[in-house]
């Protein structure tokens, strides 16, 4: 990206170039402008933000602690104000992406009201979403850079120079806010030109990584949820197909595509594969369903379907919905050759979905999809479904005893009680929890941990405990006391809401249109001025 100071040169030599008609324009004041708005189009964002991604994926692949993170956003506001907390914390964005859930969007976004995730919801609200996060980021930037050029402008009216140069220097180095989305596409919301027009929307938007699950679309269930129905290999690799033709037409050749098998948990099928010959992938699809050998003609009833399966005639069984059963304790097994499956056919990155969060089980499975495919890497849900706490404490239970260890003193179907909380085991359990996304990027080739209901439950949370305080006997202190006051101490920037947004920069918009004529809202009368 061209710096401040290319900008500044550019621009006045475009005002000198309209000889006199432009003497009422700033060439800094233009160029200030344009470095506060660095990405033109959604596009430009995809593009961007892709090749970001495909580093991280390569940094990655040679050091398994440069993984990366996100959480999950379902407004505009949410994704701002993150990325903000990040860069003030930490100093950089650097590994750190957004998730754009589909499971948000059904329950918060759609005109019918709060939905299961189960693809019902407006199926534009999806891009509708990118783009809204990423104009609160790109207006992230235009707020940052808004205080950096009035630290210039104050240091200027000081006369000091060390202090023009250094804000100067921030200026040019500043990292944008703009950053990746992993976005859910779900299972496609139809079929695959349904899938592909779908995407350019989200690419258009500003997406530079989808993510797409093999799940039916129109039986579409939340993958921490039962009735969950997979898709033959050839229909999910249509998909995967449509997903990277509509990245290739757009431009946006470093497009990421996240597979996301639901096969662990997913006991049903809508369709027999198509198979043309003994352990073609179809034939592979088939020899998991479950079902009953035929012996003769007179064991085939009205409707029943016959398959060729390890040599023998098997009808498989059909449940009254039509759905076909696959056989029990086929899940992992379905999952590697899912994962194999669409790494070889144009996935990027695979996604999971487990009923728990096991380190030794993600990693069972990943090593035998090395076994073939030696550079695959997950994307994995630290979801808010699993019960961390009890899953945690339960393992390490579980490790205690096979150790040998005296676990007399815990009750393993009790270990959620507050009793347990300063215990040695429920601090061991913590550790555990702590240390979980570092030890599954590095055992279990987990790329990217994302959260995907966070601020779902923040939001709720919050605003628990303001309620049961402010209609309660606290009154106005629960807010000042448990919000104003923590704002102002902790140094958040919505403290100061109008410059939140946009007012401050409103301000120096009115002045460079105006010059002294502009009619400000920052001045002294200005309650914002109360917070310093």
């Amino acid at each position: 990206m061209t710096t401040f100071k290319d900008e500044l040169k550019a621009l006045a030599q475009l005002r000198e170039a309209q000889q006199g008609k432009w003497d009422n324009i700033n060439p800094e004041h233009a160029a200030r402008m344009r470095v506060q708005n660095r990405f033109q189009t959604g596009l430009d964002i995809a593009r961007y933000t892709a090749r970001i991604m495909r580093e991280d994926m390569a940094a990655y692949d040679a050091d398994t602690s440069q993984y990366t993170q996100s959480l999950g956003c379902w407004h505009g506001f949410i994704g701002q104000q993150k990325m903000i907390s990040i860069k003030k914390h930490f100093g950089t964005t650097k590994r750190s992406y957004l998730y754009l859930s589909g499971w948000m969007v059904a329950a918060l976004r759609s005109e019918f009201g709060p939905l299961p995730d189960q693809s019902m919801h407006e199926k534009t609200t999806v891009p509708g979403l990118i783009e809204e996060l990423y104009t609160f980021l790109r207006q992230a930037d235009a707020w940052e850079l808004n205080h950096l050029f009035r630290d210039l402008d104050e240091a200027r009216k000081a006369g000091d120079q060390a202090k023009a140069d250094e804000a100067m220097a921030k200026i040019d180095g500043f990292e944008t806010h703009v950053v990746p989305i992993i976005a859910d596409i779900d299972a496609g919301f139809g079929n695959a030109e349904a899938t592909y027009l779908l995407a350019k929307k989200m690419i258009e938007a500003g997406a530079c990584c989808i993510q797409i699950e093999n799940q039916v679309s129109d039986e579409k269930q939340c993958g921490h949820q039962a009735g969950k129905v997979t898709v033959p290999h050839e229909d999910f690799i249509a998909k995967i197909n449509a997903v990277r033709y509509a990245f290739l037409e757009l431009g946006v050749d470093d497009g990421v595509i996240v597979a996301r098998t639901d096969s662990l948990g997913a006991g049903l099928t809508q369709k027999i594969a198509v198979t043309n010959e003994p352990g073609d992938l179809g034939d592979q699809y088939n020899s998991f369903l479950d079902g009953d050998e035929i012996a003769s003609a007179s064991d085939i009833n009205n409707g029943d379907v016959v398959i060729k399966q390890d040599g023998k005639l098997v009808k498989p069984k059909r449940l009254a919905s039509g759905l076909y059963e696959f056989k029990p304790g086929t899940g992992e097994d379905r999952v590697v050759l899912d994962c194999i499956t669409s790494l070889q056919n144009g996935a990027d990155l695979l996604w999971i979905e487990t009923e728990k969060p096991h380190v030794g089980q993600i990693a069972g499975m990943v090593n035998r999809i090395r076994e073939v495919c030696p550079d695959a890497k997950l994307v994995y849900n630290n979801s808010p479904s699993f019960n961390w706490t009890l899953n945690f404490r339960q393992q390490v239970f579980d490790a205690w005893e096979q150790e040998g260890k005296d676990v007399s003193a815990y009750d393993r179907n009790n270990l959620m009680s507050a009793d347990y909380d300063d215990t040695e085991l429920g601090r061991l359990a913590d550790e555990w929890t702590r240390n979980f996304q570092r030890d599954a990027a590095r055992e279990a080739g987990i790329f990217h941990h994302l959260i995907t209901l966070p601020t779902y439950h923040t939001a709720a949370l919050s605003t628990d405990n303001l309620a049961k305080g402010y209609f309660g006997d606290e009154g106005m202190l629960a807010y000042v006391a448990g919000v104003q006051r923590k704002e102002i101490r902790e140094g958040i920037a919505t403290v100061k809401h109008q410059d939140m947004a946009g007012s401050n920069i409103g301000d120096d918009h009115k002045e460079f249109f105006h010059g002294e004529a502009a009619l400000k809202a920052g001045g002294k009368d200005n309650t914002m001025n109360q917070f310093g």
